[in-house]
């Protein structure tokens, strides 16, 4: 079992600055990919970002590239989410995820291949 507790998330107004985290617990390999979703009001999830285990390889949605940087310190058993230049549009709910099992980071933004998550934390973007 490998918990997730993500922090960091509040408000901002447009082009500020945010970082999240994400403590994992419980298991002695965090997840072979961890990254971050989205899900804002009345929209499904959606993948933000991924990291591997070593952390050398890494994808971004579209919409986020550029802008976000995902990271993660394996010692700590914690992965990050330096997100810049905020637009209203990234509001939402966003949450860690790992995947445990083989992966090659194919279709990685689908939330289904992932099989831990945290509870999330909330980011809010105000014009």
């Amino acid at each position: 079992q490998v918990q997730l507790v993500e922090s960091g998330g509040g408000s901002v107004q447009t082009g500020g600055s945010l970082t999240l985290s994400c403590a994992a617990s419980g298991a002695s390999d965090s997840g072979r990919y961890m990254g971050w979703f989205r899900q804002a009001s009345e929209k499904e999830r959606e993948g933000v970002a991924i990291i591997s285990a070593g952390g050398g390889i890494t994808y971004y949605s579209e919409f986020v590239k550029g802008r976000f940087t995902i990271s993660r310190d394996n010692a700590k058993k914690m992965i990050y989410l330096v997100m810049g230049n905020l637009k209203p549009e990234d509001t939402g709910l966003y949450y860690c995820a790992a995947r445990t099992l083989p992966f090659n980071g194919a279709r990685w933004s689908d939330p289904s291949l992932y099989n831990y998550w945290g509870q999330g934390t909330r980011v809010t973007v105000s014009s």
